[in-house]
């Protein structure tokens, strides 16, 4: 089916209690793998995309390769981009077929921050997809950007209101504890922090930095209002150790496909494991239903 808006879907996910997962992809198996493991779920997912794997690949490569998975897909697919500072790149991408885009002026004063992201919001509009923004800035490193746990800035709820009124945004990126890349220590999670955020905002929380959260920590989140979980890291690892354990396994073995298909099964397994935690489970016809 075509790629699907983010907003309805995160409303919907939001309403009923589960999470959509949102996965950066790495290349086109992963891209396969990511919406095969949905179908077999019959569950939504986020096909997400860093500035630097757009940059590696062109919007023209990773457009067609989403579409191509996407287009006998029974489940609905989001092509989102992922933390972008770029506004050009921004525009090129929902001009090119992405169905959600992501501003992050996090590292600005509110005012710019949300000047910058007004501009995103008439991008948004004019090519009628999702858009994403962020306030106060997640500690850790995301596509070379880096934010040290000194200049790490949670998210104010007062301030997210006014951001999210302004805005009418598909999904609220903020800061509430979490971080990217993979925890040193135990996450603290300021689970009030993110009640009181979705209960002034009333819109559909991105939680960031979803690579080592507990169990319990991804459902008292989704149970406070976070309607998409980013993982990132953990699938970098499993494309990277899978191929490792491969050749390991079969250090004679240099057949590129038979590598290509463990890379795929074991990064299919982690996909289809995040999908399940999050509640996506069966969820995929039922928000199709609503469409009409």
């Amino acid at each position: 089916m075509p790629l699907v808006n983010m907003k309805p879907l995160l409303r919907h996910a939001m309403d009923n209690g589960y999470a959509v997962a949102a996965f950066n992809l790495v290349d086109y198996n992963t891209t396969k793998a990511m919406v095969k493991a949905a179908e077999e779920l019959n569950a939504p997912v986020i096909c997400q995309t860093s500035a630097k794997t757009i940059k590696y690949f062109s919007h023209k490569e990773i457009v067609s390769w989403v579409r191509t998975v996407a287009e006998d897909s029974p489940v609905p697919v989001v092509l989102h981009l992922d933390h972008c500072k770029d506004i050009p790149m921004i525009e090129a991408c929902a001009k090119a077929g992405w169905t959600s885009i992501m501003i992050d002026a996090s590292e600005l004063p509110f005012e710019q921050n949300l000047a910058e992201s007004l501009k995103v919001r008439e991008i948004a509009e004019k090519y009628g997809v999702g858009m994403e923004a962020e306030l106060g800035q997640i500690m850790g490193v995301e596509d070379d950007m880096v934010v040290d746990e000194a200049d790490s800035v949670l998210t104010d709820p007062e301030d997210a209101a006014r951001f999210c009124a302004a805005l009418d945004l598909s999904a609220f990126a903020c800061a509430v504890g979490t971080a990217h890349g993979y925890y040193k220590g135990e996450p603290v999670v300021d689970f009030d922090r993110i009640a009181a955020i979705n209960s002034l905002t009333k819109t559909p929380m991105a939680l960031h930095g979803g690579t080592g959260l507990s169990d319990e920590t991804f459902a008292k989140a989704i149970e406070r209002g976070a309607a998409k979980v980013n993982i990132s890291t953990n699938l970098k690892h499993v494309w990277v150790q899978s191929f490792v354990d491969y050749h390991t396994a079969k250090p004679t073995d240099f057949e590129p496909l038979r590598v290509m298909d463990a890379q795929y099964q074991a990064c299919k397994t982690m996909f289809s494991g995040f999908i399940e935690k999050f509640g996506g489970k069966g969820r995929g016809s039922e928000f199709l239903s609503t469409l009409g």
